[in-house]
């Protein structure tokens, strides 16, 4: 084993020179990071606001976009930063943090879409049993798992990765990832490997699995229905399949990014291929529920409405 050392700073390499460039990046990613935050900000005031939106279907939107303001508040203040800076250091304690913040904001937005896709499941195969079903303590279950769960995940991966003895700190990122300090560590990979693997199965692949469970059982319901029926079914569901593939595709492009070797690869994809789980969801979210599902619509219209006169 090389001698180990407990670096206090970490140095993000993937931040490129670009020059006078960096303050037209730093105006387009704050524009960016100032829509997502307004566009989230008014559907949670929206659904907060109308009684007719206290439904789980409406609530767990909300929480969508809590999420989308949780996890781009970790990440992009830090961002727009070092856009304008000539270092990239980040101190141990704020990379874990980062890492704490970004990853948890991953796993909610999966266990989401899975309470999510479990209360179409019921609305369209137990019509008849839904509001027996999703009721006010259903709901509280489901989200206090839907947060907790990941959080709890988490905090014993952090941990893991606390204690994890150092041989560097060069992280091939814009931002701390933890399989980056994984492979600067002096422990031998394979054991991480095999730990990492173990994680993602628990916090990744049940809830995809569920997801998938559930519409498939939504397919056969709909299999034998009029077209009407189906088009109504489509219309509620529609988004919720959207906001899945979203963050499917993006959370697969960093993960497999991140098995690759960067030095090969065009840095300004590596770049954007690594913030697709970042900023994709909480930008495309808001527009997706918000233009697709009539009654977030009718508010939205209603609200701009108002504010014109």
């Amino acid at each position: 084993m090389e001698n180990s050392t407990l670096p206090f700073y970490f140095n993000l390499t993937m931040f490129m020179n670009i020059g006078h460039y960096r303050y037209l990046a730093f105006v387009f990613c704050l524009m960016i990071y100032g829509f997502i935050v307004f566009a989230n900000v008014a559907m949670i005031c929206i659904i907060v606001h109308e009684r007719t939106l206290h439904e789980p279907m409406y609530i767990f939107i909300a929480f969508l976009s809590v999420n989308s303001l949780y996890g781009s508040t970790g990440f992009f203040p830090r961002f727009l930063m070092d856009l304008l800076s000539d270092t990239h250091l980040i101190s141990r304690p704020a990379c874990l943090t980062q890492i704490y913040v970004i990853y948890t904001y991953a796993s909610y937005e999966l266990t989401i879409l899975s309470i999510m896709a479990y209360d179409r499941y019921v609305a369209v195969c137990h019509p008849l049993h839904y509001h027996r079903k999703m009721t006010y303590k259903t709901v509280c279950i489901l989200s206090f798992f839907a947060w907790v769960c990941p959080a709890c995940n988490l905090t014993v991966t952090i941990n893991m990765v606390v204690r994890l003895p150092l041989c560097g700190n060069i992280i091939h990122k814009v931002y701390c990832a933890s399989w980056n300090i994984v492979k600067v560590s002096c422990v031998t990979t394979a054991v991480n490997s095999i730990v990492a693997m173990l994680g993602a199965i628990a916090i990744a692949f049940v809830p995809f699995a569920f997801i998938l469970y559930t519409y498939l059982r939504i397919v056969i319901a709909c299999w034998k229905k009029s077209s009407e029926v189906r088009g109504k079914v489509l219309q509620s569901c529609l988004p919720h399949v959207i906001s899945f593939v979203i963050y499917s595709i993006t959370s697969f492009s960093d993960t497999a990014l991140s098995r690759q070797n960067l030095d090969k690869m065009n840095p300004f994809v590596a770049v954007f291929l690594s913030l697709e789980f970042i900023v994709i969801p909480p930008v495309l979210n808001p527009l997706v529920y918000g233009l697709k599902l009539p009654e977030i619509r009718r508010h939205i219209i209603k609200m701009l409405f108002l504010s014109n006169n």
